[in-house]
């Protein structure tokens, strides 16, 4: 008799707990699909039919749960969110969002292994100091948005022209990635990307560039218009030495410097906040602007990127990453091609 009482109650037991998963396992779901909803409203994202919702939502819940996963983990130095990118795959991702492609000549100049001596007229600066930031000089302007259209590259290099603009002319002016976009056509390809060099070229073979009011942004590659008047210009350019952050560090206390990095991975994509460090190769795939550099207060140090993905993403545009690491190529290989104008 006593054995069927034991077995009785170990029958319930066993319900209560199936029970107690389940419903769990419903809360969780419920959780995750009202988080998807509010999301959605907050990024003003509709879809076309409940098909691709179902898809999306799984995609987005694959990105949630990496970002819970991470910022469970106290040991790490910077935090994940969900945000405008968090329905893309990985892939989607990087072939809207990205758009950095190097020819193999400028590749081969700027790599460590070549013959050929790179020099730069930063090269003798002694004193950098602890930090810099130019957005506190005034050489920044506010964080833009590249949109669904891989022109990193003419970010990057329009936001190093308006820091040098306003170092040498000491007026800050927004310029026209549109007109990079439109125009800067020796081997960039719009929206199917380009590289900083060759927008530099551009500009310089133009004699100027105009302003952002003059030529506005519209995210796609449209026709060349050479009837806006001319609002900045720069005499040159230069590349850096490649896989040596000292060298960047001594050009950056001078003025801000456009840079190649790997922003591919689903870390990277929802940076959120801290000093970065996740996981990141070093292929090559997005431009930013390094604006600055300084250090925290556990003494990590840290270089300051401006980013062209809106304001929504990372430290309200920004990112705070990794400086003086183990690899001589930079975090996610940010040393390896890194140019700026000359005023």
């Amino acid at each position: 008799m006593a054995s069927i009482t034991l077995l009785i109650l170990a029958i319930i037991l066993c319900s209560r707990t199936l029970g107690a998963t389940s419903r769990g396992g419903l809360f969780e779901a419920s959780a995750v699909t009202e988080k998807h909803e509010q999301w959605m409203a907050r990024y003003h994202r509709a879809y076309s039919d409940e098909s691709e919702k179902t898809n999306r939502f799984e995609v987005f819940k694959k990105n949630l749960e990496f970002v819970e996963k991470h910022n469970m983990n106290t040991n790490m130095t910077y935090k994940l969110d969900v945000n405008q990118f968090s329905d893309l795959t990985d892939e989607e991702f990087r072939a809207r969002y990205t758009g950095l492609v190097a020819p193999k000549e400028v590749l081969r100049i700027s790599s460590s292994d070549s013959d050929q001596k790179v020099s730069f007229r930063h090269e003798n600066v002694s004193d950098t100091g602890e930090s810099m930031d130019w957005r506190q000089e005034g050489a920044v302007t506010s964080v833009k948005n590249q949109g669904h259209c891989g022109v990193c590259w003419a970010f990057s290099a329009v936001a190093a022209v308006e820091g040098i603009t306003k170092i040498a002319k000491g007026e800050l002016l927004s310029l026209s990635e549109q007109q990079l976009l439109d125009c800067s056509r020796d081997f960039n390809k719009g929206c199917a990307g380009g590289i900083m060099s060759k927008a530099f070229e551009y500009i310089i073979k133009n004699q100027g560039i105009t302003s952002e009011d003059n030529y506005p942004y519209h995210a796609s590659q449209q026709t060349c218009s050479a009837t806006h008047p001319v609002s900045a210009t720069i005499s040159g350019y230069e590349t850096l030495p490649s896989d040596d952050e000292q060298s960047l560090l001594k050009a950056v206390s001078q003025q801000p410097v456009s840079v190649a990095i790997d922003g591919y991975g689903p870390a990277f994509k929802q940076y959120r906040g801290g000093i970065f460090d996740g996981e990141c190769g070093t292929d090559l795939n997005h431009a930013v602007t390094v604006v600055g550099y300084g250090m925290s207060e556990d003494g990590t140090k840290y270089w300051l990127l401006k980013n062209s993905w809106g304001q929504t993403w990372g430290e309200n545009g920004y990112m705070r990453i990794k400086r003086d690491v183990d690899s001589p190529q930079g975090m996610c290989g940010l040393a390896r091609l890194a140019f700026y104008p000359l005023a």
